[in-house]
């Protein structure tokens, strides 16, 4: 079951507010901890007391604090975009929402409120919340002002616009329809949505969509000079007061608001008598323009009245009072309890929610997107810390990526290198870093050379290997860190920013050595790709693999792949798919794939298979229609060093992707290497997973 849904619209208008007091009402029932919470807000929940946030906490009686139920402003957002800070804005998100997660058995999260019709930053930002937390989709549409056909199909042009990025709407709810027009939406809805998503009607509700004087007093910039307790006041309609008074009397209606300048004594006194009046409706209140204030003795006559309905004064003129009057939007505020009942009562009457209920228990997430991937790293990391070794502490990458990862909190570290010049290289790049939280040692001088000197050659004495060249190897930093990890004094090492991958991993080949069972050492780099995370293998080690040595890779990249949550559907990748093509090479690969099936028929995998095949959903169904792996593979081997080492560095370079590793595989103790072109990401990522291997 998901722990959270996605109220969205693509609409100005929407009155999704409604849909998320009344899920609110109905889950807060049923669960002992639901919590609610808004990503992107208009202002600072203290600097707007009838936030959205503030009737949600107040009226369910939520007591988390305001500061953890949203991320950003929405000024925020729009300047760490134009910064280029559009992974902060996600990675903060899903942090925030996380926390709400780990502490609530349900989070209901509350999509933008649009600006404007036609915000494509609005609908990108929140398609890529709600794929970015994994959860589905509630869209809500507003169904006011339009005719059937155009609601019905803005509905489902709204609905296609989550769905083609992969994101999976559970219900679509019209709001707002007109009475007249709500069975006609049902029918034509019933026939022309997917049958997968629960569709529900609200119609079109006076009381919901009537501003308050409350609202309309703070939108006109007014001031209350008298009934202020009835501010709660319903707005159902306004007019001019600037007519005869006979005029004025005929157009009054139930909820009218007056407005008028401020000298028409008249007016303002046949409106008080009409208001107490039985043979005229309730008015909702008075507006005096102009900056103008009734004469002294209309002042001293409505200070004796009881149960003034609200006058408000404003400075404007009465043209533009009108036009701020219409306007302003009705909200569903903290201190209007009967408005909050009725949108529950609303939301009970028209919409399935035990179907969504349904729904919501069933859903399970498909995949996992990079900044997910990346943030359940750290965390799992972090659940279980570990001590890395990092050999080159000359480099200023290396640094820098320490410096993250130490202000995080994410692991424990030894760094090689001499301490006065680490030292200067952290005050020359400016780093906010605590050098008293990792430990520096330089492999010439420390007190365990001797014993790491007399371990090698212990171990490496029987290749020949005498004690002076124990000696002259263990000053070498990449043979002294791998030792602090052979001998379990790190759980780990990251190195290669400016060693060749040969100098990284030789030392570990010849005494940390393979796990039992496994005799090729392989590598796979965790693709971050825009909608989803891959496993390629081998892309660093084996220049060309044989079928046992492809069979091994597959399967231990299998092993891997499930160690960092990604379901494992392996594709034996080759310039052919199927029993398609002949040759050498792709024999070599089918060879492999049957290998596979025979040692872990568990496993789901297919080749030989191209790789369009293989990750196109479309072009696997022409290619391989039988194949549960084809268009959905996750694990992708390919068959020799130069195809993965040029294919992964082509997808990473031509759609921006992140690529984590190289993570070596089938070691005894984890030991990683680094591109001599890595960047400080590259470092802070390996550096993570290493973490999570040695666990």
């Amino acid at each position: 079951m998901t722990r959270g849904v996605f109220i969205a619209t693509t609409d100005i208008d929407s009155g999704k507010s409604l849909v998320a007091i009344g899920l609110m009402n109905k889950l807060s029932g049923k669960l002992k901890k639901v919590a609610y919470f808004k990503p992107i807000v208009k202002h600072f929940p203290n600097q707007s007391p009838n936030s959205h946030i503030d009737t949600i906490t107040s009226y369910f009686n939520l007591e988390d604090k305001k500061s953890d139920l949203y991320a950003f402003t929405r000024d925020e957002v729009m300047r760490l975009r134009s910064e280029g800070n559009e992974s902060m804005i996600i990675d903060t998100i899903i942090d925030k929402y996380k926390k709400l997660e780990e502490t609530h058995d349900f989070v209901i999260v509350e999509g933008t409120d649009f600006e404007s019709e036609g915000n494509t930053f609005e609908l990108k930002i929140n398609v890529e919340i709600a794929k970015n937390l994994g959860i589905p989709v509630i869209l809500v549409v507003n169904g006011g002002n339009r005719t059937v056909d155009e609601v019905v199909d803005y509905m489902l042009s709204s609905v296609n616009s989550f769905a083609i990025n992969e994101v999976q709407v559970l219900s679509s709810i019209i709001n707002k329809a007109s009475n007249e027009d709500v069975d006609a939406i049902k029918l034509i809805c019933k026939k022309r949505l997917p049958a997968e998503i629960i569709f529900s009607c609200i119609p079109f509700h006076k009381g919901l969509n009537s501003p308050t004087m409350k609202e309309i007093t703070e939108a006109v910039g007014g001031n209350f000079l008298f009934g202020k307790d009835f501010s709660s006041n319903l707005v159902g309609k306004y007019i001019v007061g600037a007519m005869q008074l006979r005029n004025l009397l005929l157009r009054l209606e139930e909820n009218t608001l007056i407005v008028t300048p401020g000298d028409r004594g008249d007016i303002i006194l046949a409106a008080l008598q009409s208001n107490i009046s039985k043979n005229y409706p309730r008015i909702a209140g008075m507006i005096l323009t102009g900056g103008l204030l009734p004469e002294e003795p209309i002042i001293k006559l409505i200070e004796g009245l009881e149960n003034i309905f609200p006058i408000v004064w404003v400075t404007s003129g009465t043209f533009e009072t009108v036009a701020q009057v219409s306007a302003t939007k009705s909200h569903i505020y903290a201190d209007n309890k009967n408005k909050i009942e009725t949108a529950i009562a609303e939301f009970e009457k028209h919409v399935d929610i035990s179907s969504i209920e349904a729904k919501i228990e069933a859903y399970v997430p498909e995949g996992i997107t990079p900044h997910m991937f990346q943030y359940q790293l750290v965390k799992r990391a972090m659940s279980n810390r570990k001590h890395i070794v990092l050999p080159e502490g000359d480099d200023d990458r290396i640094i820098i990526a320490a410096s993250r990862l130490i202000n995080q909190d994410i692991v424990d570290l030894t760094i090689l290198g001499k301490v006065d010049d680490i030292t200067n290289t952290v005050k020359r790049l400016n780093l906010n870093f605590d050098l008293g939280k990792v430990s520096i040692v330089d492999p010439k001088t420390s007190d365990r050379l001797e014993t790491y000197i007399q371990c090698l050659y212990e171990l490496r004495k029987s290749k020949n290997v005498t004690l002076e060249m124990a000696r002259d190897l263990m000053t070498d930093v990449s043979y002294f860190g791998t030792m602090m990890v052979y001998l379990g004094e790190a759980d780990g090492m990251v190195s290669g920013a400016n060693h060749t991958t040969q100098h990284t991993i030789r030392p570990a080949l010849q005494f940390v050595k393979t796990k039992p069972g496994v005799s090729t050492v392989s590598s796979v780099f965790f693709m971050c790709l825009p909608d989803r995370v891959s496993v390629f293998g081998d892309c660093a080690v084996n220049p060309n693999p044989t079928s046992a040595q492809l069979a091994e890779i597959a399967i231990t990249s299998a092993e891997s792949s499930k160690m960092f949550g990604i379901e494992p559907k392996i594709a034996m990748l080759s310039y052919s798919s199927g029993s398609s093509g002949q040759g050498e090479e792709v024999e070599k690969v089918r060879a492999a794939t049957a290998m596979v099936k025979q040692l872990r028929p568990d496993l789901e995998i297919e080749g030989p298979i191209q790789y369009d095949a293989a990750v196109d959903p479309n072009v696997g169904r022409q290619k391989l229609p039988n194949s549960t792996v084809a268009g959905q593979a996750s694990v992708l081997i390919f068959p020799d060093l130069n195809t993965g080492n040029n294919t992964y560095k082509a997808v990473q370079r031509e759609t921006g992707a992140i690529a984590i590793g190289p993570m070596l595989q089938g070691l005894n103790k984890p030991v990683n290497d680094l591109s001599r072109g890595c960047t400080v990401d590259d470092i802070f990522n390996t550096v993570i997973i290493t973490a999570i291997q040695a666990q």
